[in-house]
C-alpha cells in the first residue's frame, strides 16, 4: 500500500476551475505550435474527459484516442472499483487546416507488418527508468519513444509543458529531436538532468600502450602491479623474528621513488547536436579557451550539445 498523495499540483480544485486551467495550458500550448505541429495528451478518466472538451473548444482537430493498457497496473486495495489499468492519450492536430504528422509505413513496421491500431499494451517505467528517482506520474520510455517515432521527424522541436521526471527530453534527444521542458519543482528538474547526463553522455576511453627502450636496470626487474601480493620463502627453521626482518628488507627494496609528471593536459570534446559523436576536439588551458578555438574553426555554438573536458595526467614511475 503507497500513498496516492502526489503533491499540491495533483490535488483537484473542483471541475470549473481544474476545466479553467486545462483550457488554459492548451491555448498556450495551441499558439506556439506550427501551423502542422500535433500535441499529445494522457490523463485518466479524472482529467483527460475535460482536455478532450477544452480541446474541442479551442478549434484543435482530435486526430486519436489512444488507450495505453498497462499489463501489470497496481491492485485496487479497496476493492470496490476495477483496477484501473488503463490510461487514455489524445492525439490532436493544431486546427482542421494543419496537415499532422503520421509516419504509417514505420508504426506498421513496429507492428510487423499491420495497421498499428489504437490500444497499446506497454509496460510501465522499468527498474533503469528509475535508477535516479521517480515521478509519481512517470511515464515509460517506450511510450514517448512510440508517440514520437509516429508524430515527429529527426531535427523537429519538441516541446512538454510539464516536464515531471525528463522522460519525454531524455527520448526526445535519444531519437535526435530538438526539445524543451517546463518544470516548477527543483527536485524534478534535478532529476530529469541527472537522467539526461546519466543516458546521453556515454564516454569510451581507449589507453594506448606506451612502450620505452632503456638501459637495463638495477632493481628487481618485475614489473607487475607494485600493490600485488607479495610472497616471501622463509627457510625451514627461521624464526618468526628473522621473517620479519626479512619481510621489513624485502618492502624497503620494493618502496616506490617519487613520481615525475611529464605531462599534463586539458582535451575539450565538443559533441554534436543532432550527429552525437566528437565534432570537434580540442588542447586547452581553459573551457573558454577551447570554444574561442571550436568557432575559430568556423563552426557554430548551436552545433554542440554538450562539451566534456578530459584532464590526463603521465608520471614516469
Amino acid at each position: 500500500m503507497v500513498s496516492v498523495n502526489k503533491g499540491e499540483w495533483d490535488k483537484s480544485r473542483g471541475p470549473d476551475l481544474n476545466h479553467e486551467f486545462n483550457r488554459s495550458w492548451l491555448a498556450a500550448c495551441q499558439r506556439v505550435l506550427k501551423p502542422n505541429g500535433a500535441i499529445w495528451v494522457s490523463g485518466t478518466a479524472h482529467v483527460i474527459h475535460s482536455v478532450g472538451f477544452a480541446m474541442q473548444q479551442l478549434g484543435f482537430k482530435l486526430l486519436n484516442d489512444i488507450s495505453w493498457v498497462k499489463p501489470n497496473p497496481p491492485p485496487n486495495l479497496s476493492c470496490r472499483y476495477f483496477t484501473h489499468a488503463t490510461e487514455t492519450i489524445i492525439w490532436a492536430a493544431k486546427d482542421k487546416k494543419s496537415r499532422h504528422t503520421f509516419n504509417y509505413k514505420l508504426m506498421k513496421e513496429t507492428n510487423r507488418g499491420k495497421q498499428m491500431k489504437s490500444v497499446w499494451e506497454i509496460k510501465p517505467p522499468e527498474t533503469w527508468e528509475k535508477k535516479f528517482g521517480k515521478h509519481p506520474t512517470q511515464k515509460p520510455v517506450a511510450l514517448l519513444e512510440r508517440i514520437l517515432l509516429a508524430s515527429t521527424n529527426e531535427g523537429d522541436l519538441v516541446l512538454d509543458p510539464f516536464l515531471g521526471g525528463g522522460t519525454t527530453l531524455l527520448t526526445a534527444f535519444r531519437l535526435r529531436r530538438h526539445a524543451i521542458g517546463c518544470e516548477l519543482s527543483l527536485d524534478y528538474i534535478t532529476l530529469s538532468i541527472r537522467r539526461l547526463c546519466s543516458n546521453l553522455v556515454q564516454v569510451d576511453l581507449s589507453v594506448g600502450c606506451v612502450q620505452f627502450s632503456v638501459d637495463p636496470p638495477t632493481d628487481s626487474v618485475d614489473r607487475s602491479d607494485r600493490a600485488a601480493v607479495v610472497t616471501t620463502v622463509i627457510p625451514t627453521g627461521a624464526s618468526a623474528t628473522s621473517a620479519d626482518a626479512q619481510w621489513r628488507d624485502l618492502s624497503a627494496l620494493r618502496m616506490s621513488p617519487p613520481l615525475q609528471l611529464v605531462q599534463q593536459e586539458l582535451r575539450f570534446y565538443f559533441i554534436g547536436r543532432m550527429d552525437r559523436r566528437v565534432i570537434f576536439t580540442v588542447l586547452a588551458d581553459s573551457l573558454e579557451d577551447a570554444r574561442t578555438k571550436y568557432r575559430a574553426s568556423g563552426r557554430s555554438d548551436s552545433d554542440a550539445l554538450f562539451i566534456i573536458k578530459t584532464e590526463t595526467s603521465i608520471y614516469l614511475a
